[in-house]
C-alpha cells in the first residue's frame, strides 16, 4: 500500500473528526488515488481509491448523511480511481518506453565515446563527458584518444548545434579521425583528412571547433587549434598557462570560406607535465550570478599527480558553480605523462600500435 497516499487519507480523516464538519471534508478523499498515479502502479491506485471509498462511507455513515450525498462522494471516487489508474498505466508505458531510450542511447555514447583506459603508453588520462541533455546522455561534444605507430593521438571538439544533426556529425568527425591518425604519419594531414569529409559532407553553415594533439617520439607535444579554446598546459610544478595558438586556424569545415590552413604548434612536454583539453560547455557554465566558471583557477587548485581525481574535483566544482545542471554539454580530457617508476598497465585496445609506440 502506497504511503504517501494512505497518509494524506488519513489527514482527511482527522481532519472529519477535530473539525466535525461532516461531508464537506469527504471530496478531499480524491487526493488519495490521485496522489497514488503519480507514484505507484495500478494496483497501487486501485489499493488507494478502495480504501478512500470505504473511509468515505464509514464516515458518512458516521454522520448520518443522506444516502445521496454519500452516494455522490462514492461515485466522485471511483471515478477518480479509475482515471488515476489509467494515468498511472500510461505512465507506466512511457517510463519503459524512456527506458529503452537510455539503454539505446547509453549503448550509441560507448559506440561513439569509445572509453579511455587510464593508463596508455607513457601516460595516465582521465575523461570527463557530461551531456546537457541528461535523458540523451550523448551531445555534440567529442573526444578521443588512440595510439598509433605515430605516438599518442587525441582530439577534443565542439559540434555547432544540438540534438540528433550534432551527434551524427561527432560521430563522422571520430570515424575519420580514428582512421586518418593510424594512416597519416603527420598530424595536419590528419587535420587535412577530417577537414575534407566534413565538406563534402556538411552544410555550408556547420562547422567543428576542435583542437587535435599528439605526443611524438621526440617528446614534444604536437598541437592543432582549429577554431577551438586553448588547452592548458600544467607543468610538474603545478603552474598552469593556456596554450594559445600562434597561428589562428579556423574550425573544421570553414576553411575553404576562411582561406587560412592551420598551423602545427611544438611544445616540450616533459615527465610530470599535464594537457587539459575541454570544450567551452565548461568554460561558458555561468552561476546564478552570471559569471563563467574559472576553469584555470581551478585546475590550480585541484590538479595533482591522478587525472581521475582532478577531473572529479573540477567536475563537480563546476557542477556546484552552474547550481547542479549544466545548460551545454561539457567535456574534459586530462593527459598526464608519467614517470618510470609509476606503474604502468598495458591498454585494453590497439595494443599493437601502443606496441609499437613504446
Amino acid at each position: 500500500m502506497p504511503l504517501l497516499p494512505v497518509l494524506v487519507l488519513a489527514v482527511v480523516v482527522l481532519l472529519d473528526v477535530v473539525g466535525g464538519a461532516g461531508m464537506p471534508w469527504l471530496p478531499l478523499l480524491a487526493a488519495g488515488p490521485a496522489l497514488a498515479a503519480s507514484t505507484n502502479g495500478p494496483r497501487g491506485v486501485v489499493c488507494v481509491g478502495l480504501l478512500a471509498v470505504a473511509t468515505g462511507v464509514a464516515l458518512a455513515i458516521g454522520h448520518a448523511a443522506p444516502v445521496r450525498e454519500p452516494a455522490a462522494v462514492v461515485s466522485a471516487l471511483l471515478a477518480v480511481t479509475a482515471a488515476s489508474g489509467l494515468a498511472s498505466a500510461l505512465r507506466g508505458r512511457r517510463e519503459r518506453v524512456l527506458a529503452a531510450v537510455r539503454s539505446v542511447a547509453e549503448a550509441a555514447q560507448h559506440a561513439l565515446l569509445q572509453p579511455v583506459p587510464d593508463t596508455i603508453g607513457p601516460f595516465r588520462v582521465a575523461v570527463r563527458y557530461s551531456a546537457a541533455a541528461a535523458e540523451a546522455r550523448i551531445g555534440g561534444d567529442l573526444y578521443a584518444l588512440v595510439p598509433t605507430p605515430y605516438g599518442i593521438r587525441l582530439i577534443v571538439g565542439d559540434v555547432r548545434g544540438k540534438g540528433l544533426p550534432a551527434v551524427g556529425t561527432a560521430a563522422l568527425v571520430l570515424g575519420v579521425f580514428r582512421e586518418a591518425a593510424c594512416d597519416e604519419p603527420d598530424l595536419l594531414d590528419v587535420v587535412a583528412r577530417i577537414e575534407r569529409s566534413l565538406a563534402r559532407n556538411l552544410g555550408p553553415d556547420d562547422f567543428v571547433t576542435a583542437v587535435v594533439a599528439g605526443h611524438h617520439r621526440s617528446g614534444h607535444l604536437e598541437i592543432v587549434n582549429c577554431g577551438h579554446a586553448p588547452p592548458l598546459l600544467i607543468s610538474g610544478s603545478g603552474e598552469v598557462r593556456a596554450v594559445e595558438p600562434t597561428h589562428p586556424a579556423p574550425p573544421l569545415g570553414l576553411r575553404a570560406l576562411a582561406g587560412q590552413t592551420p598551423r602545427l604548434q611544438r611544445l616540450p612536454f616533459a615527465v610530470g607535465d599535464q594537457l587539459l583539453l575541454y570544450t567551452d560547455g565548461v568554460t561558458e557554465a555561468r552561476d546564478h550570478a552570471r559569471a563563467f566558471y574559472p576553469l584555470a583557477a581551478g585546475v590550480a587548485r585541484h590538479v595533482c599527480d591522478e587525472p581521475a581525481r582532478t577531473l572529479t574535483a573540477l567536475h563537480d566544482e563546476l557542477l556546484a558553480h552552474v547550481g547542479g545542471r549544466l545548460h551545454d554539454d561539457a567535456a574534459l580530457l586530462l593527459l598526464r605523462k608519467q614517470t618510470a617508476e609509476e606503474p604502468a598497465c598495458a591498454p585494453s585496445w590497439c595494443e599493437a600500435a601502443a606496441g609499437r609506440y613504446a
